[in-house]
């Protein structure tokens, strides 16, 4: 199989391929750059990230913390390379196969990471908080048949394997690697070395990403090994990392912000990484204070509850924060600053461009600017009609760089997502005369927050279960701890029966069928929902109660 230009595809399972988006309804791709225009034909992201740092002499250098354990760069190659093997030789993957992976940030599932691209496989990583229904999902979209995971999250694997008979091997492992679970024992046994890595194209296919879109199911956003490298070779151009910075902080490696944050970008600058499994306000900073790390990476919400513990622990070593996820209120810009004296950076990312597209620098230049697209990107606003607006109006944001959209076999959404060559967003903005962009608000029902991306229509489908609930509708209304929370609004069968006890039960059914974290924290019994002449329901109304 050749991919566009001639270059071959090492993908024996070409699945992937054939399920992109038709190459006319992609965005433009620019690779102009000064830093992005000598990517050769052929790459293996791993290869590029952990490989050649151990043959640059970083072997024996730090890679990770974790609890009271540290990975060095040459233990993690090591790691890699047998779990690659494990993945071969025990498992039958070919080039092209889907991996799906399941677990805290840990180091074994970044060695995991590594191997399944060694062996020129897909990495579809999967947040901890998902239930089997929504891995189910997932697996029969992306046609996986193997699956990674850490022990303490058997038991949704298996109501997932349940469900998935195509899933055919599921093994799991300790957030170390030196336990007795299967893949720890299997891995083991490898011998030490010598894995030949796949000699994948620049362009064959990495990363699906599933990411929550405003309606209907998740989408799985597609990336190839060249983006991996691309976005660590922009936005740090800007933010910087250096060799001797520790990074730590709140979000997922299953968020592309958080594998960027302390996967790839430390392992593309030789940096280490403090890997937090469950990473509370308490636990960041004590680790900050533990391991002396020096730049923090955290969605808004992390860094308002963290303002409450300060006080507790010494973080003098702090020298950068980076905020991202969910869009950053100057009031906590303000706050954290005092308190501080660190200017927190803001910036946007998403699914669909991997990671940051626009930022600001450490030296905070405008405050309350999301900032300037980044080295590499471009961005503008749009009208109505996706026609590009002037500086001084407001409007869609668009942005095209070297990564954007591509998603998994779903061409409607693709059209609705990518605008004459741009990737619109969902973001509404406003750019400046001197090309800073600001953050207004959101164009569609998604609802951030707290870092994640949840969608509303989703949570309407389970309360819609629910024998008890007639009809529902779900906004985001603002919250100052979260950014916004879910505000479910329902007609009951029976009105009599509204109250507290049954908003619980409500809260309680929706937790247990979807991540919780999607749960409905505001409830509110009406008569009837407000609707158009047509029908339609008008939320504004339901964010104004």
């Amino acid at each position: 199989m050749h991919l566009p230009g001639g270059v071959p595809s090492a993908h024996v399972d070409d699945f992937a391929r054939r399920l992109l988006p038709p190459p006319d309804s992609w965005p433009v791709f620019d690779y102009s750059a000064p830093h992005l225009k000598a990517y050769p034909d052929r790459i293996n992201a791993a290869a590029a990230l952990i490989d050649s740092a151990v043959a640059d002499g970083f072997g024996a250098k730090p890679v990770f913390h974790y609890g009271d354990g540290t990975w060095s760069y040459a233990h993690l190659l090591d790691r890699a390379e047998r779990i690659a093997r494990v993945l071969v030789e025990d498992f039958g993957l070919v080039p092209g196969n889907r991996v799906l992976m399941r677990s805290a940030n840990t180091p074994m599932v970044a060695a995991c990471w590594l191997a399944v691209l060694k062996a020129g496989g897909i990495c579809v990583m999967s947040m901890s908080l998902l239930r089997a229904k929504e891995l189910s999902y997932v697996v029969e979209k992306a046609q996986i048949r193997i699956a990674l995971c850490e022990t303490d999250l058997a038991e949704e694997m298996e109501l997932t394997r349940a469900k998935a008979p195509d899933l055919e091997h599921v093994a799991y492992f300790t957030p170390l690697g030196d336990g007795d679970a299967g893949l720890d024992r299997q891995a083991e046994a490898k011998p030490a070395g010598g894995f030949p890595n796949v000699d994948t194209a620049a362009d064959d296919v990495a990363l699906i990403t599933f990411t929550s879109g405003t309606t209907g199911n998740p989408k799985g956003a597609m990336h190839f090994h060249r983006d991996i490298l691309a976005v660590c070779d922009c936005w740090p151009l800007s933010y910087t990392i250096d060799p001797d910075e520790i990074v730590v902080g709140s979000p997922s490696f299953a968020f592309t912000y958080g594998l960027a944050a302390f996967l790839t970008y430390p392992l593309r600058y030789r940096a280490t990484a403090v890997l937090l499994p469950r990473p509370t306000p308490e636990v960041i900073l004590e680790a900050i204070q533990r391991h002396r790390c020096t730049s923090l990476y955290a969605v808004p919400t992390s860094f308002h509850a963290m303002l409450q513990q300060l006080h507790r622990y010494d973080i003098s070593s702090l020298r950068k924060c980076s905020s991202a996820g969910e869009h950053l209120r100057q009031k906590l810009w303000q706050d954290w600053y005092d308190a501080t004296g660190l200017k927190l950076v803001n910036g946007i990312g998403m699914t669909e461009m991997l990671t940051h597209f626009i930022a600001q620098t450490p030296d905070v230049a405008k405050e309350g600017a999301t900032g300037k697209p980044v080295p590499g990107y471009s961005a503008c606003i749009l009208d109505d009609e996706f026609n590009p607006l002037p500086p001084g109006n407001r409007g869609r944001l668009a942005v095209r760089g070297p990564t954007g959209c591509r998603y998994l076999d779903d061409v409607d959404r693709q059209a609705i997502f990518v605008r004459n060559g741009w990737n619109v967003t969902g973001d509404i903005m406003e750019e400046d005369a001197d090309g800073w962009f600001w953050y207004v608000d959101r164009s569609d029902d998604m609802i951030v927050s707290s870092g994640y991306n949840i969608s509303a229509q989703e949570v309407e489908r389970v309360l819609m279960e629910h024998p008890k609930v007639f009809e529902c509708a779900v906004v985001g209304v603002p919250d100052e701890a979260r950014g916004n929370i879910v505000r479910a609004c329902i007609v009951l069968g029976n009105p009599s029966e509204a109250g507290e006890a049954l908003a619980e039960e409500i809260q309680a059914f929706v937790k247990a069928a979807i991540a919780p974290y999607k749960y409905p924290r505001d409830i509110q019994f009406l008569e009837v929902l407000p609707k158009t002449q047509t029908g339609k329901i008008q939320r504004f109304r339901l964010r104004q109660i």
